[in-house]
């Protein structure tokens, strides 16, 4: 039976929106597609801190570096730190960074004269622009990742940022699916209106989980995932919607547990 001492911190997402309705849970295909979203999430997010520390060990020059774009290779992760040029035409790579045979290091390689794309890297960056020009989030710093969607198309994500050590947020945050080019919104989806933040209790000598209650749809979102993965302490979370209940393992997996009628009743015992 489940324990109302296992729920340790509960977490509300209020929406004055419409909840996605469904007649039945998610197919098991459906979660793990979640749980791949999330991963890569959280695989990007490790990425591009760990090669941004190695490009700013290099001491760029003001003004070179306007955003960094992160993909993922046979090899492991390539970061490009850059800018567009003049025209607007180009992404000019000035820095790449490229995971090593340890996944925690990045060697970097420099460019005097900027390596220009016309490819991945410009349309990813203009489908970033065109996100955040949409985007209207709280006063806050947020982060940004691209992975890709299907049929060539990208997925922009954009996040709050953590700004406090030890302190881990979830919500306000929204993905975009936008087109293979980059230059048009196709979806899209806000995944938590309000912002929480996961902080261990200082009187807490251990954490068992974590609880919040989502009503945006039915299912779990990839940033939920993603928060699990990299949080600490690691801990699973458990996820209310307004219809049922799912708990996210700590490697991101995604268990459907039972109708939320029955998990209050459990929670009442």
């Amino acid at each position: 039976m489940l324990k109302p001492a296992l729920l340790i911190l509960a977490i509300l997402l209020f929406a004055s929106v419409a909840l996605a309705q469904r007649s039945n849970p998610p197919s098991k295909t459906e979660l793990a597609e979640i749980t791949e979203r999330g991963r890569q999430l959280a695989e990007y997010d490790g990425a591009a801190w760990r090669a941004t520390d190695a490009v700013l060990a290099m001491k760029p020059a003001e003004g070179s570096v306007a955003r960094y774009l992160a993909k993922k290779t046979d090899n492991g992760w390539t970061v490009a730190f850059g800018r567009l040029n003049e025209m607007r035409d180009k992404f000019l790579v000035v820095y790449e960074a490229n995971q090593g045979t340890d996944p925690e290091e990045f060697k970097v390689k420099k460019y005097d004269a900027p390596k220009e794309d016309t490819d991945f890297y410009f349309s990813a960056v203009k489908a970033i622009e065109i996100a955040l020009a949409d985007f209207r989030g709280e006063n806050r710093p947020y982060n940004v990742a691209i992975l890709p969607a299907k049929s060539g198309q990208m997925y922009v994500y954009v996040v709050p940022a953590q700004v406090k050590q030890g302190v881990y947020p979830l919500g306000g945050d929204v993905r975009y699916l936008m087109s293979q080019d980059g230059s048009k919104i196709v979806e899209k989806r806000q995944l938590h209106k309000s912002t929480i933040e996961f902080e261990t209790p200082p009187e807490l000598q251990k954490v068992e989980g974590g609880y919040h209650t989502a009503v945006l749809d039915d299912i779990p979102e990839d940033t939920d995932v993603f928060h699990v993965l990299v949080r600490k302490p690691s801990v699973p979370e458990w996820v209310a919607t307004r219809q049922y209940v799912y708990r996210i393992e700590i490697d991101g997996a995604i268990n459907y547990v039972m109708t939320r009628e029955a998990f209050m009743k459990m929670k009442g015992k």
